[in-house]
Protein backbone atom coordinates (compact mmCIF):
# COMPACT_ATOMS: atom_id res chain seq x y z
CA UNK A 1 0.00 0.00 0.00
CA UNK A 2 2.92 2.74 0.81
CA UNK A 3 4.56 2.06 -2.23
CA UNK A 4 1.30 2.68 -4.51
CA UNK A 5 0.86 5.65 -2.25
CA UNK A 6 3.98 6.65 -3.64
CA UNK A 7 2.56 6.48 -7.37
CA UNK A 8 2.07 9.74 -9.36
CA UNK A 9 -1.89 10.51 -10.32
CA UNK A 10 -1.31 9.20 -13.60
CA UNK A 11 0.48 5.97 -12.72
CA UNK A 12 -2.73 5.35 -10.24
CA UNK A 13 -5.15 5.39 -12.63
CA UNK A 14 -2.86 3.47 -14.79
CA UNK A 15 -1.79 1.00 -12.12
CA UNK A 16 -5.42 -0.33 -11.44
CA UNK A 17 -5.96 -3.68 -12.53
CA UNK A 18 -9.35 -4.34 -15.05
CA UNK A 19 -12.18 -4.90 -13.24
CA UNK A 20 -11.26 -3.80 -10.00
CA UNK A 21 -11.55 -1.05 -7.84
CA UNK A 22 -9.38 1.95 -7.85
CA UNK A 23 -6.79 2.16 -5.68
CA UNK A 24 -7.23 3.65 -1.87
CA UNK A 25 -4.93 6.80 -2.77
CA UNK A 26 -7.04 7.73 -5.29
CA UNK A 27 -9.39 8.21 -3.00
CA UNK A 28 -7.98 10.10 -0.29
CA UNK A 29 -5.04 11.76 -1.20
CA UNK A 30 -5.14 16.07 -1.48
CA UNK A 31 -3.46 16.38 -4.63
CA UNK A 32 -6.00 13.89 -6.65
CA UNK A 33 -8.72 15.47 -5.31
CA UNK A 34 -7.53 18.86 -6.02
CA UNK A 35 -7.29 17.67 -9.79
CA UNK A 36 -10.21 15.83 -9.38
CA UNK A 37 -12.19 19.13 -8.80
CA UNK A 38 -10.18 21.30 -11.76
CA UNK A 39 -10.89 18.66 -14.69
CA UNK A 40 -14.39 17.02 -13.33
CA UNK A 41 -15.79 20.18 -11.99
CA UNK A 42 -14.29 22.59 -13.56
CA UNK A 43 -13.65 21.51 -17.39
CA UNK A 44 -17.03 19.30 -17.81
CA UNK A 45 -20.76 19.99 -17.74
CA UNK A 46 -21.87 19.62 -13.87
CA UNK A 47 -25.17 19.82 -12.66
CA UNK A 48 -25.72 22.73 -10.07
CA UNK A 49 -29.99 23.40 -10.02
CA UNK A 50 -32.71 23.10 -10.76
CA UNK A 51 -35.06 26.35 -12.26
CA UNK A 52 -37.01 26.13 -9.21
CA UNK A 53 -34.41 27.43 -7.19
CA UNK A 54 -34.86 30.95 -8.81
CA UNK A 55 -38.77 31.09 -9.16
CA UNK A 56 -39.18 34.69 -9.80
CA UNK A 57 -37.12 37.70 -11.37
CA UNK A 58 -34.67 38.80 -9.17
CA UNK A 59 -34.25 35.48 -7.00
CA UNK A 60 -30.40 34.16 -7.16
CA UNK A 61 -29.30 30.83 -6.14
CA UNK A 62 -25.22 30.84 -5.27
CA UNK A 63 -23.32 27.51 -5.66
CA UNK A 64 -20.17 27.07 -4.67
CA UNK A 65 -17.57 24.58 -6.82
CA UNK A 66 -14.16 24.41 -5.49
CA UNK A 67 -12.87 27.57 -5.31
CA UNK A 68 -15.19 28.94 -7.75
CA UNK A 69 -18.66 30.83 -7.05
CA UNK A 70 -21.13 31.16 -9.23
CA UNK A 71 -24.65 33.25 -9.50
CA UNK A 72 -27.91 31.60 -10.88
CA UNK A 73 -30.12 34.42 -11.39
CA UNK A 74 -33.91 34.85 -13.26
CA UNK A 75 -33.83 38.35 -14.45
CA UNK A 76 -36.39 40.65 -15.31
CA UNK A 77 -37.19 39.01 -18.57
CA UNK A 78 -37.81 35.64 -16.58
CA UNK A 79 -34.50 34.32 -18.21
CA UNK A 80 -32.02 32.16 -16.28
CA UNK A 81 -28.47 33.67 -16.31
CA UNK A 82 -25.21 32.56 -14.69
CA UNK A 83 -22.63 34.55 -14.01
CA UNK A 84 -18.81 34.19 -11.95
CA UNK A 85 -19.62 35.52 -8.03
CA UNK A 86 -17.05 37.88 -8.67
CA UNK A 87 -17.64 41.80 -8.70
CA UNK A 88 -14.75 43.54 -11.33
CA UNK A 89 -13.71 46.22 -9.27
CA UNK A 90 -11.24 44.61 -6.78
CA UNK A 91 -12.64 40.62 -6.64
CA UNK A 92 -15.32 40.47 -3.61
CA UNK A 93 -17.72 38.42 -3.61
CA UNK A 94 -21.45 39.98 -4.37
CA UNK A 95 -23.51 36.93 -2.68
CA UNK A 96 -22.66 34.75 -0.12
CA UNK A 97 -23.71 30.68 -1.29
CA UNK A 98 -27.98 29.93 -0.47
CA UNK A 99 -30.70 31.56 -2.15
CA UNK A 100 -32.30 34.84 -1.84
CA UNK A 101 -33.94 37.70 -3.86
CA UNK A 102 -32.66 41.53 -4.95
CA UNK A 103 -33.40 44.25 -7.45
CA UNK A 104 -29.77 44.46 -8.65
CA UNK A 105 -26.66 42.69 -7.46
CA UNK A 106 -24.74 45.14 -5.24
CA UNK A 107 -21.06 44.46 -4.37
CA UNK A 108 -20.89 44.92 -0.44
CA UNK A 109 -17.46 46.21 -0.75
CA UNK A 110 -17.65 49.63 -2.45
CA UNK A 111 -21.05 48.98 -3.80
CA UNK A 112 -20.69 48.29 -7.63
CA UNK A 113 -23.84 47.84 -8.68
CA UNK A 114 -24.84 45.21 -11.33
CA UNK A 115 -28.57 44.24 -13.39
CA UNK A 116 -29.78 41.35 -13.34
CA UNK A 117 -28.21 40.83 -16.88
CA UNK A 118 -24.93 41.51 -15.73
CA UNK A 119 -24.18 44.94 -16.78
CA UNK A 120 -22.86 46.74 -14.45
CA UNK A 121 -25.24 50.02 -13.53
CA UNK A 122 -23.16 51.67 -11.31
CA UNK A 123 -19.62 52.11 -9.92
CA UNK A 124 -18.65 56.09 -7.85
CA UNK A 125 -15.44 57.64 -7.90
CA UNK A 126 -14.25 55.78 -11.37
CA UNK A 127 -13.78 59.48 -12.92
CA UNK A 128 -15.40 60.39 -16.52
CA UNK A 129 -12.69 58.11 -18.94
CA UNK A 130 -14.36 54.88 -16.78
CA UNK A 131 -16.05 52.32 -19.78
CA UNK A 132 -18.76 50.28 -17.42
CA UNK A 133 -19.27 48.50 -20.75
CA UNK A 134 -16.12 47.02 -19.88
CA UNK A 135 -16.96 45.15 -16.52
CA UNK A 136 -19.74 43.41 -16.72
CA UNK A 137 -20.26 40.18 -14.55
CA UNK A 138 -18.54 37.36 -16.44
CA UNK A 139 -20.62 34.61 -17.84
CA UNK A 140 -20.86 31.28 -17.14
CA UNK A 141 -21.64 28.22 -19.86
CA UNK A 142 -25.21 27.38 -19.38
CA UNK A 143 -27.26 25.07 -20.63
CA UNK A 144 -31.22 24.26 -19.37
CA UNK A 145 -32.23 20.73 -19.71
CA UNK A 146 -35.68 20.06 -18.65
CA UNK A 147 -35.62 21.85 -15.20
CA UNK A 148 -31.36 21.06 -14.90
CA UNK A 149 -29.07 23.41 -15.11
CA UNK A 150 -25.79 22.55 -16.20
CA UNK A 151 -23.01 24.71 -16.07
CA UNK A 152 -19.23 24.46 -17.28
CA UNK A 153 -16.64 26.63 -15.89
CA UNK A 154 -14.14 26.05 -18.84
CA UNK A 155 -13.55 28.67 -21.53
CA UNK A 156 -14.56 26.44 -23.87
CA UNK A 157 -17.25 23.99 -22.83
CA UNK A 158 -17.45 20.65 -24.41
CA UNK A 159 -19.89 20.22 -27.52
CA UNK A 160 -21.42 16.93 -26.74
CA UNK A 161 -23.89 18.37 -24.06
CA UNK A 162 -25.75 18.92 -27.15
CA UNK A 163 -26.08 14.98 -27.32
CA UNK A 164 -27.86 14.99 -23.28
CA UNK A 165 -29.55 18.30 -24.82
CA UNK A 166 -31.30 16.51 -27.89
CA UNK A 167 -31.99 12.93 -26.06
CA UNK A 168 -33.88 14.13 -22.70
CA UNK A 169 -35.39 17.51 -24.09
CA UNK A 170 -38.08 15.32 -25.96
CA UNK A 171 -38.50 13.04 -22.70
CA UNK A 172 -38.89 15.76 -20.72
CA UNK A 173 -41.14 17.51 -22.39
CA UNK A 174 -44.58 15.34 -21.56
CA UNK A 175 -43.58 16.22 -17.54
CA UNK A 176 -43.28 20.16 -18.19
CA UNK A 177 -40.54 19.99 -15.61
CA UNK A 178 -40.04 23.79 -15.94
CA UNK A 179 -43.78 24.47 -14.23
CA UNK A 180 -42.82 22.61 -10.90
CA UNK A 181 -41.75 23.84 -7.45
CA UNK A 182 -39.34 22.10 -4.94
CA UNK A 183 -41.73 21.13 -2.27
CA UNK A 184 -38.74 19.43 0.11
CA UNK A 185 -34.93 20.28 -0.25
CA UNK A 186 -32.10 17.85 1.69
CA UNK A 187 -28.21 18.97 2.32
CA UNK A 188 -26.56 16.09 3.81
CA UNK A 189 -22.39 15.87 3.55
CA UNK A 190 -21.10 12.57 3.23
CA UNK A 191 -17.69 12.18 4.90
CA UNK A 192 -16.12 9.89 1.76
CA UNK A 193 -15.02 11.00 -1.81
CA UNK A 194 -16.93 12.13 -4.60
CA UNK A 195 -16.25 9.04 -6.86
CA UNK A 196 -17.53 6.11 -4.07
CA UNK A 197 -20.87 8.72 -3.91
CA UNK A 198 -21.19 8.22 -8.03
CA UNK A 199 -19.79 4.53 -7.33
CA UNK A 200 -22.58 3.41 -5.70
CA UNK A 201 -25.22 5.42 -7.12
CA UNK A 202 -23.99 3.09 -10.00
CA UNK A 203 -24.69 -0.26 -8.84
CA UNK A 204 -28.28 -2.13 -6.67
CA UNK A 205 -25.73 -5.01 -5.91
CA UNK A 206 -26.48 -3.42 -2.46
CA UNK A 207 -29.93 -2.51 -2.83
CA UNK A 208 -31.67 -5.19 -1.79
CA UNK A 209 -29.48 -5.87 1.54
CA UNK A 210 -29.39 -1.80 2.82
CA UNK A 211 -32.55 0.03 1.18
CA UNK A 212 -35.46 -1.91 2.25
CA UNK A 213 -37.28 1.42 1.22
CA UNK A 214 -36.52 2.37 -2.49
CA UNK A 215 -36.60 -1.49 -3.45
CA UNK A 216 -40.43 -1.70 -2.39
CA UNK A 217 -40.87 0.01 -5.70
CA UNK A 218 -37.26 -0.06 -7.07
CA UNK A 219 -36.70 -2.80 -9.47
CA UNK A 220 -32.68 -3.76 -9.09
CA UNK A 221 -33.12 -5.97 -12.12
CA UNK A 222 -32.47 -3.09 -13.65
CA UNK A 223 -29.15 -2.56 -13.21
CA UNK A 224 -28.37 -5.94 -14.02
CA UNK A 225 -28.14 -9.60 -12.24
CA UNK A 226 -26.42 -12.98 -12.16
CA UNK A 227 -27.97 -15.52 -14.04
CA UNK A 228 -25.57 -18.21 -12.77
CA UNK A 229 -26.74 -21.11 -10.34
CA UNK A 230 -30.77 -19.21 -9.87
CA UNK A 231 -33.45 -20.99 -8.07
CA UNK A 232 -36.80 -21.37 -8.90
CA UNK A 233 -37.89 -18.44 -6.61
CA UNK A 234 -35.51 -16.49 -8.39
CA UNK A 235 -36.14 -17.63 -11.50
CA UNK A 236 -39.97 -16.91 -11.81
CA UNK A 237 -39.05 -12.94 -10.70
CA UNK A 238 -36.62 -13.00 -13.16
CA UNK A 239 -39.18 -14.23 -15.63
CA UNK A 240 -41.46 -11.69 -13.73
CA UNK A 241 -39.43 -8.64 -14.38
CA UNK A 242 -38.91 -9.18 -17.74
CA UNK A 243 -42.49 -9.95 -18.91
CA UNK A 244 -43.49 -6.81 -16.48
CA UNK A 245 -40.78 -4.41 -17.97
CA UNK A 246 -41.96 -5.70 -21.34
CA UNK A 247 -45.33 -4.96 -21.40
CA UNK A 248 -44.34 -1.08 -19.64
CA UNK A 249 -42.32 -0.39 -22.69
CA UNK A 250 -44.69 -1.26 -24.98
CA UNK A 251 -47.74 0.51 -23.09
CA UNK A 252 -45.41 3.59 -22.84
CA UNK A 253 -44.18 3.67 -26.44
CA UNK A 254 -47.52 2.93 -28.01
CA UNK A 255 -48.51 6.61 -25.64
CA UNK A 256 -45.81 8.14 -27.76
CA UNK A 257 -43.07 8.38 -24.39
CA UNK A 258 -39.39 8.13 -25.48
CA UNK A 259 -38.33 5.19 -22.89
CA UNK A 260 -35.05 3.07 -24.18
CA UNK A 261 -32.20 2.98 -22.89
CA UNK A 262 -29.54 5.72 -24.26
CA UNK A 263 -25.79 5.78 -22.99
CA UNK A 264 -22.86 7.61 -24.08
CA UNK A 265 -20.71 6.28 -21.08
CA UNK A 266 -17.34 5.24 -23.02
CA UNK A 267 -14.06 7.04 -22.63
CA UNK A 268 -14.74 9.12 -25.94
CA UNK A 269 -17.69 10.93 -23.89
CA UNK A 270 -16.92 13.62 -22.23
CA UNK A 271 -20.48 14.40 -20.78
CA UNK A 272 -21.10 11.56 -19.50
CA UNK A 273 -24.78 10.35 -19.15
CA UNK A 274 -27.00 7.19 -19.41
CA UNK A 275 -31.07 7.32 -19.46
CA UNK A 276 -34.35 4.49 -19.29
CA UNK A 277 -37.60 4.63 -18.42
CA UNK A 278 -37.80 2.28 -15.30
CA UNK A 279 -40.22 -0.13 -14.31
CA UNK A 280 -41.97 0.33 -10.46
CA UNK A 281 -43.22 -2.49 -8.68
CA UNK A 282 -46.51 -3.29 -6.99
CA UNK A 283 -48.70 -0.54 -8.52
CA UNK A 284 -46.47 1.15 -10.68
CA UNK A 285 -47.07 4.58 -9.57
CA UNK A 286 -44.46 6.01 -8.18
CA UNK A 287 -41.38 5.83 -6.04
CA UNK A 288 -43.08 5.47 -2.57
CA UNK A 289 -43.92 2.86 -0.12
CA UNK A 290 -47.23 2.70 -1.52
CA UNK A 291 -45.83 2.74 -4.66
CA UNK A 292 -48.81 5.07 -5.89
CA UNK A 293 -48.73 8.30 -6.59
CA UNK A 294 -47.98 10.73 -3.39
CA UNK A 295 -49.36 13.62 -5.64
CA UNK A 296 -52.92 13.36 -7.17
CA UNK A 297 -51.66 16.86 -8.90
CA UNK A 298 -49.77 15.25 -11.64
CA UNK A 299 -46.75 16.53 -13.85
CA UNK A 300 -47.39 18.48 -16.76
CA UNK A 301 -50.74 18.06 -18.02
CA UNK A 302 -50.72 14.56 -17.49
CA UNK A 303 -53.94 12.19 -16.59
CA UNK A 304 -52.00 8.68 -16.44
CA UNK A 305 -49.99 7.83 -13.34
CA UNK A 306 -48.13 4.61 -14.02
CA UNK A 307 -45.35 5.85 -16.20
CA UNK A 308 -42.51 4.54 -14.18
CA UNK A 309 -39.50 6.12 -13.56
CA UNK A 310 -38.10 8.40 -16.38
CA UNK A 311 -34.03 8.36 -14.59
CA UNK A 312 -31.31 10.27 -16.08
CA UNK A 313 -27.84 9.86 -14.13
CA UNK A 314 -24.36 11.88 -15.50
CA UNK A 315 -21.28 12.12 -14.04
CA UNK A 316 -22.57 14.22 -10.80
CA UNK A 317 -25.78 13.97 -10.43
CA UNK A 318 -29.14 10.88 -10.48
CA UNK A 319 -32.53 12.20 -11.41
CA UNK A 320 -35.74 9.99 -11.09
CA UNK A 321 -38.86 11.57 -12.70
CA UNK A 322 -42.43 9.94 -12.59
CA UNK A 323 -45.74 11.16 -13.18
CA UNK A 324 -46.42 13.37 -9.53
CA UNK A 325 -43.01 14.20 -8.89
CA UNK A 326 -39.20 14.49 -9.35
CA UNK A 327 -36.16 13.54 -7.49
CA UNK A 328 -33.15 15.71 -8.53
CA UNK A 329 -29.62 14.75 -6.68
CA UNK A 330 -26.33 16.58 -7.68
CA UNK A 331 -23.07 16.48 -5.63
CA UNK A 332 -20.33 18.61 -5.10
CA UNK A 333 -16.62 17.69 -3.55
CA UNK A 334 -15.35 19.35 -0.62
CA UNK A 335 -12.58 17.96 -0.01
CA UNK A 336 -10.87 14.14 -0.19
CA UNK A 337 -13.38 13.15 2.29
CA UNK A 338 -16.08 14.73 2.33
CA UNK A 339 -19.16 15.46 -0.59
CA UNK A 340 -22.02 17.83 -0.62
CA UNK A 341 -25.25 15.99 -1.60
CA UNK A 342 -28.01 17.94 -2.45
CA UNK A 343 -31.26 16.48 -3.05
CA UNK A 344 -34.44 18.05 -4.51
CA UNK A 345 -38.13 17.01 -4.76
CA UNK A 346 -40.42 18.93 -7.46
CA UNK A 347 -43.76 18.52 -7.52
CA UNK A 348 -46.56 20.48 -9.96
CA UNK A 349 -46.05 24.31 -9.50
CA UNK A 350 -49.96 24.60 -8.63
CA UNK A 351 -49.64 21.35 -6.20
CA UNK A 352 -51.20 22.45 -2.71
CA UNK A 353 -49.31 20.85 0.32
CA UNK A 354 -52.04 18.59 2.49
CA UNK A 355 -54.57 18.92 -0.16
CA UNK A 356 -52.51 17.56 -3.17
CA UNK A 357 -49.77 15.50 -1.53
CA UNK A 358 -48.11 14.47 1.83
CA UNK A 359 -44.88 15.40 2.39
CA UNK A 360 -43.96 12.30 3.55
CA UNK A 361 -45.39 10.00 1.30
CA UNK A 362 -43.29 12.12 -1.28
CA UNK A 363 -39.87 12.06 0.44
CA UNK A 364 -39.86 9.44 2.72
CA UNK A 365 -38.30 6.60 0.76
CA UNK A 366 -35.44 8.78 -0.81
CA UNK A 367 -34.42 10.94 2.42
CA UNK A 368 -34.07 7.01 3.98
CA UNK A 369 -32.43 6.02 0.83
CA UNK A 370 -29.51 9.15 0.88
CA UNK A 371 -29.21 8.50 4.78
CA UNK A 372 -28.38 4.45 4.08
CA UNK A 373 -25.90 5.60 0.96
CA UNK A 374 -24.03 8.06 3.36
CA UNK A 375 -23.28 5.26 5.70
CA UNK A 376 -22.28 2.71 2.77
CA UNK A 377 -19.93 5.53 1.66
CA UNK A 378 -18.21 6.61 4.67
CA UNK A 379 -17.27 2.70 5.73
CA UNK A 380 -16.44 2.34 2.29
CA UNK A 381 -14.09 5.81 2.29
CA UNK A 382 -12.60 4.17 5.68
CA UNK A 383 -11.50 1.05 4.62
CA UNK A 384 -10.02 2.12 1.66
CA UNK A 385 -7.85 4.30 3.33
CA UNK A 386 -6.72 1.15 5.80
CA UNK A 387 -3.56 0.12 5.14
CA UNK A 388 -4.78 -3.61 4.58
CA UNK A 389 -7.08 -2.67 1.85
CA UNK A 390 -6.41 -3.99 -1.82
CA UNK A 391 -9.11 -3.18 -4.47
CA UNK A 392 -11.48 -5.75 -5.21
CA UNK A 393 -12.89 -7.19 -8.05
CA UNK A 394 -16.24 -6.11 -9.42
CA UNK A 395 -19.05 -8.37 -10.01
CA UNK A 396 -19.35 -8.70 -14.29
CA UNK A 397 -23.33 -8.74 -13.88
CA UNK A 398 -24.19 -6.28 -11.24
CA UNK A 399 -20.95 -3.56 -11.16
CA UNK A 400 -21.02 -3.23 -15.02
CA UNK A 401 -21.55 0.52 -14.54
CA UNK A 402 -19.14 0.63 -11.84
CA UNK A 403 -15.65 -0.84 -14.19
CA UNK A 404 -17.26 1.93 -16.53
CA UNK A 405 -16.74 4.97 -14.69
CA UNK A 406 -13.38 3.55 -13.26
CA UNK A 407 -12.24 3.56 -17.29
CA UNK A 408 -13.95 6.87 -17.81
CA UNK A 409 -12.76 8.59 -15.18
CA UNK A 410 -8.77 7.28 -16.35
CA UNK A 411 -9.30 8.10 -19.97
CA UNK A 412 -10.57 11.77 -19.05
CA UNK A 413 -7.77 12.34 -16.87
CA UNK A 414 -4.97 11.13 -19.18
CA UNK A 415 -7.15 13.53 -22.22
CA UNK A 416 -6.53 16.42 -19.72
CA UNK A 417 -2.36 15.40 -20.13
CA UNK A 418 -2.34 13.88 -16.22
Amino acid sequence: MSEVCKLSHGELIRHREPGHGMSGALFGRQDVFETDVDVFFARHWILVGVTADVPESGDVSTVEIGRASILIVRDDDNMIRTWRNVCRHRGARLKEAGKSTVGMLVCPYHQWTYDLDGGLRHAAHMGKDFDPKCRSLIPVHTKIVGTQIFVCLADEAPVDIARLDATMTPRFAPYDLTNTKIAFEQEIVEEGNWKLVMENNRECYHCQGTHPELTASFLPEDFGFCPENLDEVSLAALDDYRTRNAACQASWASDGLEGETVEWLGEDAVTQFRTQQLVIAGAGESQTLSTRVASTRLLGALTRRDLGDLHLWTHNSWTHVMSDHAVITYIIPLAPDRTLVRSKWLVHADAVEGVDYDLQALTEVWIATNMQDKHLVEITHEGTQDPAYRPGAFSPFTEVYVEQFSRWYAARLIAHGV
